[in-house]
């Protein structure tokens, strides 16, 4: 297989797939599986091909920059087109099993004016009240509004679950395969649009309410992209990412341009102090769409501040808007982790979690733009970015096993989890270890790196921030733990989990871990076309 069929398939399969589950809802499942094998075989392969062969552009059409499109795979981008393929099987094996469990919910309430009909026509049919009686009629206050057993919940959040998943799958491959960043507009508008509608998918007012709240904030975001998109155009002529590295000049017309560029991706990253929407949209939507927003969604933002500030305007990226990057990224650590110490409810505690999480990403850009140490920063921050995304799928996973199993995921009444779901327990405790930081997980080798390229440099407040988010993660951490291994007399008796639900969580529980052996090559696929350059320093030296 060719570089290009490779670049072809990854966009065009769930693509496919998508329009095709619409088409025939009950082959979602099937036709989920089926894409995940096509892009995985198709991820591995591009990702063979830009080690033996360097960077790789596929010309859309024939035709290139600046009146083409060119889509270009280089280390990062495969190293995260492996990261969503990898999440994207584990959401495919666990979302069969979670749906399934909980068929049994309540049917949804029909339209009011069907329901008023219905009862008018059993008053006055005799008939209609004899099947009423073996239909029970149900009222639900404070509407009053009659239900029946039309539509189950479960079984219509997962009719649109696939099909939206396959898109957002398609929108996140067509990002990291994007040279430009017109096409990187158009890739964030249709990841934004498939998740905002899968934070709906749960259906209740808080849901609904967080998914609107993140609409507002994606479209808003979206337009000052946007506008700074128009602007860097007019100045450069060129929206290919290598021709404005090229071309770009500082210029008041490019600073307010990144400007606008930078407010509107870093509100969809969910970065300190404009995170507000990201704790409900994870708390009250589904476990697999809580652990593909943490784990993919807001990554794609954070890939194109990467792309914009180090590719595209190298120039621009002086040591006071670095600086700027960095002190973003230690205030979402400690807030996001101080938040989630306190947070009654285990979901929020890992949403806040994931705003703490974030914070180390936006470390990468002081540590980056020296040249001392400037490649050990990249690889150790793109590293952590892995291990998070494994991290906290297992982390969601797990508090979806929780909150099926005991009906509830408040912490304090975890008590004695670990009789009714030891499994999940483990992972979720090995899955904290790599957000702590402990070797020989993966967490550990990204914020050992990141570390070393701050001593290097001497820039040593990055090194206390580190090590104090280190700690306030393990507090939180403990704290799930300690409720959970907590002796109970009676254990109680939970709702049945299937087992693949639990075993994906481990297994990439257990991915976050055993990364951390592989960090030496992850490193080298990250070298080729890296726009920083440098040895890996290991203890504050060349090795």
């Amino acid at each position: 297989m060719t570089a290009a069929w490779a670049i072809a398939l990854l966009i065009l399969s769930p693509l496919a797939a998508a329009a095709l589950v619409f088409a025939f809802p009950r082959c979602g499942r099937w036709l989920a599986l089926g894409t995940v094998a096509v892009v995985g075989g198709a991820s591995v392969q591009l990702t063979w091909k830009v080690l033996t062969d360097g960077v790789q552009i596929h010309r859309v059409g024939g035709w290139g920059p600046p009146l083409g499109i060119d889509l270009r795979a280089d280390g990062l981008s495969v190293l995260m087109l492996l990261i969503t393929a990898l999440i994207g099987l584990a959401v495919s094996l666990y979302a069969q099993r979670y749906f399934a469990a909980h068929e049994s919910e309540r049917p949804l309430p029909v339209n009011p004016d069907v329901a008023a009909s219905r009862l008018s026509a059993a008053i006055l049919d005799k008939d209609s009240v004899r099947r009423s009686a073996e239909t029970p009629l149900r009222f639900k206050s404070p509407t009053r509004e009659l239900v029946r057993g039309d539509r189950n919940p479960a079984l219509h959040r997962e009719r649109y679950f696939w099909p939206l998943f396959l898109f957002l799958w398609t929108a996140l491959n067509a990002l990291f395969l994007s040279a430009d960043i017109f096409n990187l507009y158009v890739t964030l508008e249709l990841l934004g649009f498939a998740a905002v509608t899968l934070v709906a998918l749960a259906g209740k007012r808080a849901a609904l309410t967080a998914a609107l709240r993140y609409l507002f904030v994606s479209l808003t975001a979206s337009l000052f992209y946007l506008l700074g998109v128009g602007l860097v155009y007019g100045q450069c002529a060129t929206v290919d990412l290598a021709s404005l590295a090229a071309k770009a000049q500082p210029g008041p017309a490019l600073w307010v341009a990144l400007a606008l560029m930078t407010g509107g991706l870093i509100a969809k990253a969910a970065l300190f102090p404009l995170h507000f929407w990201l704790p409900p949209a994870h708390a009250n939507a589904p476990a697999p769409v809580s652990a593909l927003l943490s784990a993919l969604v807001v990554k794609g933002s954070f890939y194109i501040l990467l792309r914009l500030w180090i590719e595209a305007f190298p120039a621009l990226m002086t040591p006071p808007v670095a600086q700027l990057f960095g002190l973003l990224g230690a205030a979402a650590i400690l807030w996001g982790s101080v938040n989630a110490l306190v947070q009654s409810r285990l979901k929020l505690l890992i949403a806040y979690s994931t705003v703490a999480q974030l914070g180390y990403l936006f470390l990468l850009f002081p540590l980056a733009a020296t040249p001392e140490g400037g490649f050990t920063a990249w690889s150790g921050g793109l590293i952590f970015l892995g291990a998070h995304a494994c991290a906290k799928t297992a982390m969601f996973l797990t508090a979806g096993n929780i909150l099926h199993a005991a009906g509830h995921d408040r912490i304090q009444d975890l008590d004695g989890m670990t009789h009714v779901l030891p499994v999940s327990v483990f992972a979720f405790g090995l899955a904290g270890m790599s957000l702590i930081g402990l070797p020989p997980s993966s967490g550990f080798a990204g914020k050992w790196l990141l570390l070393n390229a701050a001593l290097a440099q001497g820039q040593w407040w990055w090194v206390a921030v580190m090590l104090l988010g280190s700690l306030l993660a393990a507090a939180y951490v403990a704290r799930v733990l300690a409720h959970a291994f907590t002796r109970v007399e009676e254990p109680r008796k939970p709702h049945p989990i299937a087992p693949v639900m639990e075993w994906t969580a481990l297994a990439l529980a257990l991915l976050a871990v055993g990364l951390g052996f592989a960090s030496h090559g992850l490193a080298e696929l990250l070298r080729v076309g890296a726009p920083v350059a440098g040895a890996m320093l290991l203890g504050g030296a060349a090795p």
